[in-house]
C-alpha cells in the first residue's frame, strides 16, 4: 500500500509540476529581407537556461515557467527584443516578432545569415524534415568540403546516384539518362550532346551552384517526363559583400609517367581559351590542314577563379548581384585495351588475341586516348526587391567548354580488323577530335505577394546550345611487317575528315499561385491548407547536320618527293596527303576525294501542361500533397541520313510526328510520428519520352568504332512509382533514413546491340514491361563530438540494393535468353564518407570518401541471325563495377586565406566492359562446348592530385 501511495505521489507531482508551465511558440520575421521566415534566431527565458533556436520556417515552441517572464530574442547582427510575457500553467501562448537590423550593422552581414543557410547541410537537412513531398539535398558548403568540383560528381554523394565512367550519364536507382530530368531554378536546361538527353552536369562548376536537390518522387508541379527523379540546380545569389580569387594547379598521376610526351590533335592549333576558330572550310582543310597530332608542352591541370557579390540602391529600389567567372584546364591519359565481337565471334581486336605482347613493334599499348579539357563560366544573378510585397529575379549562365580527345589503337603493331584490306592484322586507327560546346541559360523570375494568403510566381527562360566538333580527323592504316604503314582500305572513309553541328533553342516557363486556407498555425497544431494551381510551358527546337569527306586510298602507293620515295608512317601522314593537287588522276587513278551528302535532322517538341495539388494537413501530425496534371506532348522529327531506307523504298528521308496527351496523378503522404521520426509514402504516375536523338536514325561513330543510332519505332514508356520512407533526425546536423520502393515500366527503352551490323547500338522498346525494386539505407552521424562542439568527426553512408528484370520481345531472345535487367542498372549502390572538422576560428577539415556501383549492362544482348537466334547471337555488354576513394583536407590560415589539398580517383581502378562469348562445336550440332566473359574494353583514368589557395578580400 505504501508502494502504491508513494508511486501516486510521484506521478501527481509530475503532473503539478508539469502544470507550471506553459507553452509559448510564434514565428520570428526578417524585416530586411521582405519579412521571410528567419531560421536559427535565438529565443531565451532571460535569467534562465531555458532557450531554443527557430527552424527553417522561422518557427519555435518553448516550454516555461508559469508567471511573469522576460523573453529575449537574438540574432547576429540583428537587434535584440525583449518581450515580457505572462504564462499561465497549462496555457499556449503565441508570440510573433519582426526582426530587424542594429543601427550601424551593414546589411551585408545580415542578409548572410538567412539566405546562405540553404548551402548549409544542417539547414537543407531541417528543409528536407518539413518538406511534404521527398526531396534530398546538397549544399554547397558540404561540396567544398568534400572536394566536389561540379554538379555531376556532387550528386554521387546522394544516396541511390551513380556517375557512368564511361559517358558521364547520371544514374538514378539505377535508371540513366533517359529516365530523369534536369532543372535549374525549376526550368529545364536542353542537352549539350547528341548521345545524352540531359545537360553534362559537369559543366556546372560549383562556383554557381547553391545546392542540388534530388526528388525521387514525383508532384505534379513538375514535368511528367522522369521515372527515376530530377535533379534541380539552384543556383548562387547574393548573401553578403565580398570579393575572392581561388587558383589552384596538379597533375593527373598516368599523364605524370608520360615524360612530356602527352599529344594531343591537330584542332589545338586553333584553339585559344577553349574557342576553336575554323580556319578551314571541310573540303579545304583535307588538302591543306594536315593529319597529324601534336606534341603539347605543359600539361599541368590548372584553374582560376573570381566571385564577387555587391548591393546598391536603384530609384530607392535594393538591388543586389552576384557574379562569377572561372577557367580551367586539365589534362588525362589513358590506356588499355579494346575488342569487339559479332555472333560470338572476334570482329577486331586491340592488341589481337593471338599476338605474343613479345611481338609488339615498341612499348606503346594498344589503345591510348590523350584528353584535354577546358572549360570557361560565366554567371550573373540579379535580385531586385521592388517593395516588401514584389521582388524579380534575373540570371544568366555562360559556358563555353571544349574536349580534345586523340584516341589511337593499334600503334604497337597488335591490332586485328576482320577483312581489312590489305591485311586484317597490324590494324591502326587513330581519331582526333574536338567538341565545343556553348551554353547560354537566361532565366527571369518574379514573386508577388498578392495578400497575406496569396502568393504568384512565375518564371520564364530561353536557352541556346551549340555543340560542335568543327574538324574530326580519322585515319586507319595498316602497319606491314617490315614496320612501315600504308592505308586501310575499309571503305571510301577509311580515311576521312568530318563536321557536326547541333544547335538548339529553347522558351520554357512556369506560372503558380499559392493560396493558403483553412485554419492557421496559430489556431492548432495542424498546417494550413494551400491550393497551388499553375501550368507550364516547353518548345525546344534542334537543327542538326554532319558531314564526311573522305579520301578513297584502294591500291593506292604513297607519291614521289624530290627526296625520293616517302616511306608513310603513323606521323606523317601530313606529307602524304600535304597538297593532294600534287597527284593528278593520271598517275594516281586510286585516289580520289570524296564529298559526303550531309546527314540531317530537325526536331521540335511542344509541351503544355497544367496542373493542381493540395498541400493538407488533417492535424499536427498527419499532412500530404494531392495533385493531378494534364500535359500535351507533341514531338516531330525530320530527318535525311544516308543509313535510312523509308518503308515507301527512298532512301534516307524520313518524318514522324508523336502526339500524347495524357494526365498523370500524385500522391504525397506524410505522418510525424514525433519530432524526430516521421512516416513518408508517395505514389505517382510519371512517362518516359525518346529524346529526338533516339529517334532520328543517324548513325553516331564513337572513336573506338562503335557506332550508335536512334530509331524511329520507339514509343514512350508509361512508369507507376511507388515509394515508402521513414526519417528518423536525432539532431540538426544527422540524419537516419530507410526507403522501399517499387517501378512498374511499361514499353522499356533500352540500348542493344542491333543484328547484321558489328559493333552497332540501337534504341529500341526491348520487353512489354519491367519492373524494379528495391531499399535504401542512409545515415549522416556525428560518432565523435566534444562537449563544446569544438570539433566533430561524422561519417556519412549511403546504400541501395535493387532488384529488376524485364522481359523481352522475340526479336531479342536468343539462346536462352527471355528476359533480362535493365540497361545502365546496377544492383547495388553505396557512398560512405568519414569527416573531420576542428568548428575552429580557423577551421580544419579532412574528408575521405568512397563510391561503389556493382556491375551494370551497358548495351543489351540481340539475336544475329533472328532464324539462327540459338546460335548466331550477340551477348549483351556489362560495365564491372569499381571503386572510387577521394581525399579533400582544408586548412584556414586566417580570415582571408585558406588552403585546399584534393586527391580524386585514388586507387585508379581498372574500368571494365566485358561480353559473354559462347563457344559451339564445329559440327553444326549447336552445342555450347563453353561460354566466357570476354573483355571488351578496359583502361585507367588515373588519379587526381591538386592544391588550392583561396583568398577573400
Amino acid at each position: 500500500m505504501k508502494k502504491i501511495l508513494f508511486t501516486a505521489f510521484i506521478i501527481i507531482s509530475h503532473f503539478l509540476v508539469a502544470q507550471e508551465k506553459g507553452v509559448l511558440k510564434g514565428l520570428l520575421t526578417d524585416k530586411e529581407t521582405n519579412n521571410d521566415p528567419l531560421p536559427f534566431a535565438n529565443v531565451i527565458v532571460k535569467g534562465t537556461t531555458i532557450g531554443t533556436t527557430t527552424d527553417f520556417d522561422g518557427l519555435y515552441t518553448l516550454n516555461v515557467p508559469a508567471g511573469t517572464q522576460i523573453i529575449s530574442f537574438s540574432f547576429l547582427g540583428y537587434k535584440t527584443i525583449e518581450k515580457t510575457v505572462v504564462i499561465k500553467a497549462g496555457q499556449t501562448l503565441t508570440l510573433n516578432v519582426v526582426m530587424s537590423a542594429e543601427e550601424g550593422v551593414g546589411l551585408d552581414e545580415i542578409v548572410i545569415k538567412s539566405s546562405v543557410s540553404k548551402e548549409k547541410e544542417s539547414a537543407l537537412l531541417l528543409e528536407q524534415k518539413k518538406a511534404v513531398i521527398i526531396k534530398e539535398s546538397i549544399g554547397s558548403e558540404r561540396l567544398s568540403k568534400i572536394g566536389v568540383s561540379n554538379a555531376s560528381a556532387a550528386t554521387t554523394k546522394i544516396s541511390g546516384v551513380t556517375k557512368s565512367e564511361g559517358s558521364g550519364d547520371i544514374y538514378i536507382r539505377g535508371l540513366g539518362d533517359r529516365y530523369l530530368s534536369t532543372t535549374m531554378n525549376g526550368l529545364p536546361i536542353p542537352s549539350d550532346n547528341v548521345a545524352n538527353k540531359n545537360i553534362d552536369l559537369s559543366l556546372f562548376s560549383t562556383n554557381v551552384i547553391n545546392n542540388i536537390a534530388i526528388s525521387k518522387t514525383y508532384n505534379t508541379s513538375g514535368y511528367s517526363d522522369q521515372a527515376s527523379g530530377n535533379v534541380d540546380i539552384s543556383s548562387k545569389k547574393y548573401t553578403k559583400k565580398e570579393f575572392g580569387v581561388s587558383v589552384s594547379g596538379g597533375y593527373n598521376s598516368n599523364v605524370i609517367g608520360l615524360d612530356s610526351d602527352f599529344r594531343s590533335t591537330l584542332n589545338m592549333n586553333d584553339v585559344t581559351f577553349g574557342y576553336h576558330k575554323k580556319p578551314y572550310l571541310l573540303t579545304d582543310a583535307i588538302k591543306y590542314q594536315g593529319w597529324d597530332p601534336i606534341k603539347v608542352n605543359n600539361d599541368a591541370n590548372y584553374s582560376i577563379s573570381l566571385n564577387g557579390a555587391y548591393k546598391l540602391e536603384i530609384f530607392k529600389k535594393e538591388l543586389t548581384l552576384f557574379a562569377t567567372a572561372s577557367h580551367s584546364k586539365s589534362f588525362e591519359y589513358q590506356e588499355g585495351e579494346f575488342r569487339t565481337y559479332r555472333a560470338n565471334v572476334l570482329d577486331n581486336a586491340f592488341p589481337n588475341l593471338d599476338y605474343d605482347k613479345e611481338t609488339a613493334l615498341n612499348d606503346s599499348p594498344s589503345v591510348e586516348q590523350f584528353i584535354t579539357r577546358i572549360n570557361t563560366t560565366g554567371y550573373i544573378r540579379g535580385d531586385f526587391k521592388i517593395n516588401d510585397n514584389h521582388k524579380v529575379s534575373y540570371n544568366t549562365l555562360f559556358v563555353n567548354t571544349g574536349t580534345d580527345n586523340l584516341y589511337e589503337q593499334g600503334r604497337d603493331g597488335l591490332g586485328y580488323v576482320f577483312d581489312q584490306q590489305p591485311q586484317e592484322r597490324g590494324a591502326f586507327v587513330r581519331d582526333q577530335n574536338y567538341k565545343q560546346t556553348i551554353m547560354f541559360v537566361n532565366q527571369l523570375m518574379g514573386e508577388h505577394k498578392i495578400s497575406e494568403n496569396n502568393k504568384l510566381s512565375w518564371a520564364s527562360g530561353y536557352n541556346f546550345i551549340l555543340a560542335e566538333e568543327p574538324n574530326r580527323i580519322r585515319n586507319e592504316g595498316v602497319i606491314l611487317n617490315n614496320s612501315q604503314v600504308t592505308y586501310a582500305d575499309v571503305s571510301d572513309f577509311s580515311q576521312r575528315k568530318s563536321s557536326q553541328r547541333i544547335e538548339d533553342n529553347e522558351f520554357n516557363g512556369f506560372v503558380l499561385n499559392e493560396y493558403s486556407f483553412g485554419k492557421t498555425k496559430d489556431e492548432f497544431e495542424g498546417k494550413p491548407m494551400k491550393l497551388n494551381v499553375g501550368a507550364n510551358f516547353r518548345y525546344k527546337e534542334r537543327a542538326f547536320r554532319s558531314q564526311f569527306i573522305g579520301v578513297s586510298t584502294p591500291g593506292f602507293t604513297p607519291g614521289f618527293s624530290d627526296s625520293g620515295f616517302l616511306v608513310p608512317t603513323m606521323d606523317n601522314i601530313t606529307n602524304t596527303f600535304s597538297d593532294l593537287s600534287n597527284y593528278s588522276t593520271v598517275a594516281n587513278p586510286k585516289l580520289r576525294v570524296i564529298e559526303q551528302l550531309a546527314d540531317l535532322y530537325s526536331a521540335d517538341m511542344i509541351n503544355i501542361a497544367g496542373f493542381a495539388n493540395l498541400d493538407f494537413g488533417l492535424n499536427a501530425n498527419f499532412s500530404g500533397n494531392l495533385g493531378l496534371r494534364f500535359e500535351r506532348n507533341e514531338i516531330n522529327v525530320n530527318w535525311n541520313v544516308k543509313n535510312y531506307q523509308g518503308p515507301d523504298g527512298r532512301a534516307r528521308v524520313g518524318v514522324l510526328r508523336k502526339v500524347y496527351n495524357s494526365i498523370y496523378p500524385s500522391l504525397n503522404l506524410k505522418y510525424q510520428l514525433n519530432d524526430s521520426n516521421s512516416i513518408r509514402f508517395a505514389s505517382s504516375l510519371t512517362q518516359t519520352l525518346p529524346e529526338f536523338k533516339e529517334f532520328a536514325p543517324f548513325q553516331y561513330e564513337e572513336p573506338t568504332g562503335r557506332v550508335i543510332q536512334g530509331n524511329p519505332n520507339i514509343e514512350r514508356s508509361k512508369v507507376i512509382n511507388l515509394d515508402a520512407k521513414w526519417e528518423f533526425f536525432p539532431s540538426r546536423e544527422e540524419l537516419i533514413s530507410g526507403t522501399l520502393f517499387y517501378k512498374n515500366i511499361k514499353d522499356p527503352i533500352n540500348l542493344a546491340l542491333s543484328r547484321g551490323s558489328s559493333g552497332n547500338f540501337e534504341y529500341h522498346n526491348t520487353g512489354e514491361t519491367a519492373t524494379v525494386y528495391g531499399f535504401e539505407l542512409e545515415s549522416r552521424l556525428n560518432i565523435i563530438e566534444n562537449q563544446d562542439e569544438e570539433s566533430v568527426l561524422s561519417t556519412n553512408l549511403n546504400l541501395t540494393k535493387m532488384w529488376f528484370t524485364q522481359d523481352l520481345y522475340t526479336n531479342f531472345q536468343y539462346s536462352n535468353i527471355t528476359e533480362s535487367g535493365l540497361q545502365g542498372a546496377s544492383d547495388f549502390i553505396t557512398n560512405a564518407s568519414i569527416s573531420f572538422n576542428s568548428r575552429t576560428d580557423k577551421e580544419f577539415v579532412a574528408t575521405l570518401s568512397g563510391n561503389y556501383a556493382s556491375d551494370k549492362i551497358f548495351a543489351l544482348g540481340s539475336p544475329e541471325d533472328l532464324v539462327n537466334s540459338a546460335t548466331l547471337f550477340n551477348g549483351e555488354i556489362i560495365e564491372k563495377g569499381f571503386v572510387t576513394l577521394d581525399f579533400v583536407m582544408s586548412k584556414e590560415i586566417s580570415k582571408n586565406l585558406s588552403v585546399k589539398l584534393v586527391g580524386r580517383n585514388l586507387l585508379n581502378p581498372d574500368i571494365q566492359q566485358t561480353q559473354k562469348v559462347t563457344q559451339f562445336e564445329n559440327t553444326g550440332s549447336g552445342r555450347i562446348i563453353e561460354v566466357e566473359d570476354q573483355l571488351v574494353q578496359t583502361y585507367k583514368s588515373g588519379s587526381q592530385i591538386s592544391l588550392n589557395f583561396s583568398y577573400k578580400f
